[in-house]
This record gives structure tokens, C-alpha cells and sequence, in this order.
């Protein structure tokens, strides 16, 4: 509907005051609204007066167009709301600015109303009411944008330096490194996750974010983690011990079955090697049977130590050659380490008859010559088993 000739002579009159209520909006009106009065002087005196000055224009531009909205009209809005996001201003104070600055239109428009002239303004003020959720939401929308790819391009950033600091590429003093907060002591834990390969990639995303948040809770912090389908790498940035539950926890919230290893380091410096030698608690924690759940290297010291390479692992690793085409033969000998040696406990978790676990243990000896009965033949077993994983 167009507007009345009473409700265009009435804004007419703000035409001078634009200037003027653009200055009381950024230096009187916004002082009251929670943190307005910390923003620097010159983004009050500059941008936002210039934003409330084109918020006034483009109402009484609207009002010469007969109530339309002009192409474009929201840009300096959403570029505005844009540097607002980049500087941190709180969302709830850019939009309360706007708000505001609608009540004090609304009371210029009211001081320089005339007697009889209260149908032109309930005119002007429809106008002003009907204009004002579209501005809002293109600002909300903008500024939820920017952050969005402000927080994306910070995580990636994060994830960049952690990958750089665990694989030895960044050094412990780089300054960047301040953002992961790591400056003394440090808990880096490596994750297994029995993840199933037919997973897709949003299953795996919402897995991953799942056991992000578990993290997050456990530490009371956001936690900096290098995380895919598979487990993945997490460094804690505060001297402390995992919680015992923490496995319990992360396969609640994943569906799986979760190993933890973890490590303490004195310092950022450390770490590189703190994160390996968490990944080979978990191969080895694996390889030699025990089951998920939380795993600290003196929880496998012997194993641990027995599966380090050196000039003589091939040969021990090869004591296994005669068996390496019988994987039966392989998986008895690995779950009756894991069961301590006992027979029939092996004969369960294999679902077998403990003759048939006796009749493969004679196989194996006979084929390797490793007497399995005596403690010597026991440690060579199981450091073969170990290098033989560690060469897979």
C-alpha cells in the first residue's frame, strides 16, 4: 500500500537529524548495552556510527520507494557484521545495537510528530517494524558464517601444529604452538578404535565428535586430538593421569571397543617421542592379546621390551617362518600367550575343544622347535610373535 503523503513529509524531517542520530545511537544510546562501552573509540566513532547512519538512510529511502526494499540495501550490514565476528564482538551485542537503534528511529520519528499526524506515524512505524527482522537476519546469519569458518579455519590450523609437534616437524618453541596451550608437563594418549570397514564417513564423523566431546568432559578442557576411523592421537596439555574409565567412557559414546595407551612427558619438547611410543603400547598391547581398555607401558614391559628390533629380530621373527602359512596355528599360539598358557581357557576363547588347542601347540613345536612347556621357549614365542607384527 502506498504511503500516505503525511507519513513521507513526516520522515522528511529526520532528513537533517540523520548525522545526529547516528551519533547518539554509537555514543550515547549503545554505552548502556553490556561490553559496548569497552569497543575501541574508533570503531563507535567510524563503523558503527556509519552503520547507524546508513540504517537511518535506508529507512528513509525505503519511505521515498513507497515501502520497498532496495537491492543491495543489507550489504554494508553484512560486511559489517562480518568484521564484528572477526573481532570477537558477542553476538548478542550486535544484535542488541540494531534493536536499539530501532527504538531511538522510532523516538526521532515520535518528537518531531505533529498533533493529528498520529496515523502517518503508526505508517512510518509499520514500515520500520516490518524492516527490521530481515536486517537482523541477515546479520545473525552472517556473523554465524563467519565464525563458523573462523572456528573451522582455527581448528585446521590447530590440527596442522599438532600433526607438525607429534611427527617431530614443528619445533617444542615454535610460537604458534602457544594457541595449543602446551608449555609444561603433558599427557599424550594414542586411541584404537575396533572400528567396523563398512562404516561410512558421516558414521565415522558423528563417532569422532562423540568421543571429541567424551575427551573434552574427561579433561575439562578442549582437548587438542588428531582423530579418524581408526583411534588416533591426543595431546593433553596439563600434568595429569587418564581417568580408569576413560575407555569405558569413549566406547560408550562410539559403539566400540576403545584402547587407550597412555604416556606422560615432562615438556613439549618430549612429546614427538611420548606420542610414538603410545602408538607402540597400543600395537603391542594388541599384538600380544590383552584385552581394550587403558594400557600404560609398565602394564606391558616385558612385551614391550621383547619387541624391540634389533640385529638379531629377524631371526627370532623367523622361528615362526615353518608356521607362517597355517594362520590357525598362528592365532592358537597368540590367544594361548593371551590366556597366560592355559589350555582350556584358549580352547574357550577359540571356541575349541582343548584336545584340539593341545594338538596344535604339538604342531607348533614340532614345526619350530620351540618348546613351549619351558620358560625360554615362552619368551621366544612370544618375542617372535611381537616382531612379526611389528615387521606387519
Amino acid at each position: 500500500m502506498p504511503l500516505s503523503p503525511e507519513a513521507r513529509s513526516l520522515a522528511a524531517r529526520c532528513e537533517p537529524r540523520v548525522n545526529e542520530l547516528a551519533r547518539r545511537m554509537a555514543r550515547d544510546s549503545f554505552e548502556d548495552l553490556p561490553g559496548y562501552a569497552d569497543l575501541p573509540d574508533d570503531v563507535k566513532d567510524l563503523e558503527i556510527a556509519a552503520t547507524a547512519r546508513h540504517g537511518v538512510r535506508l529507512f528513509l529511502r525505503r519511505v521515498d520507494g513507497f515501502g520497498q526494499e532496495q537491492p543491495g540495501s543489507h550489504r554494508l550490514f553484512r560486511e559489517r557484521a562480518a568484521q564484528r565476528a572477526e573481532e570477537g564482538m558477542p553476538l548478542h551485542l550486535l544484535l542488541r545495537t540494531h534493536a536499539l537503534g530501532v527504538y531511538v528511529l522510532w523516538q526521532a520519528l515520535r518528537d518531531v510528530a505533529r498533533p493529528g499526524e498520529e496515523a502517518a506515524l503508526v505508517e512510518l512505524v509499520d514500515i520500520l517494524l516490518q524492516s527490521h527482522p530481515a536486517i537482523v537476519g541477515a546479520v545473525a546469519e552472517t556473523y554465524l558464517d563467519e565464525r563458523s569458518a573462523l572456528e573451522a579455519e582455527q581448528r585446521a590450523q590447530q590440527r596442522s601444529l599438532l600433526r607438525g609437534l607429534l611427527d617431530g616437524m614443528v619445533p617444542p618453541g615454535h610460537v604458534l604452538l602457544d594457541q595449543l596451550r602446551l608449555e609444561g608437563p603433558a599427557l599424550v594418549l594414542a586411541l584404537g578404535l575396533d572400528a567396523p570397514p563398512s562404516a561410512g564417513p558421516v558414521a565415522v564423523r558423528r563417532r569422532l565428535r562423540r568421543v571429541q566431546t567424551v575427551l573434552d568432559r574427561a579433561f575439562g578442557m578442549d582437548v587438542p586430538a588428531l582423530l579418524d576411523g581408526d583411534g588416533g592421537r591426543v595431546v593433553v596439555p596439563q600434568d595429569c593421569a587418564p581417568p580408569d574409565d576413560l575407555p569405558q567412557h569413549l566406547s560408550k559414546a562410539s559403539g566400540l571397543q576403545v584402547r587407550v595407551a597412555a604416556v606422560r612427558v615432562e615438556g613439549p619438547e618430549h612429546i614427538t617421542e611420548g606420542a610414538r611410543t603410545a602408538t607402540e603400547i597400543l600395537r603391542v598391547a594388541r599384538a600380544c592379546g590383552r584385552p581394550p581398555g587403558l594400557h600404560r607401558l609398565d602394564d606391558i614391559l616385558l612385551e614391550y621390551h621383547l619387541s624391540r628390533r634389533n640385529e638379531s629380530s629377524h631371526r627370532i621373527a623367523a622361528l615362526l617362518d615353518p608356521i607362517a602359512g597355517r594362520p590357525e596355528l598362528l592365532e592358537t599360539l597368540r590367544t594361548h600367550m593371551a590366556q597366560q598358557q592355559d589350555r582350556r581357557a584358549t580352547a574357550a576363547a577359540l571356541v575349541l575343544h582343548p584336545n584340539t588347542v593341545d594338538n596344535r601347540l604339538a604342531k607348533i613345536a614340532e614345526q619350530t622347535g620351540i618348546d613351549l612347556s619351558s620358560p625360554r621357549g615362552t619368551a621366544l614365542a612370544l618375542a617372535a610373535l611381537l616382531l612379526r607384527d611389528s615387521e606387519d
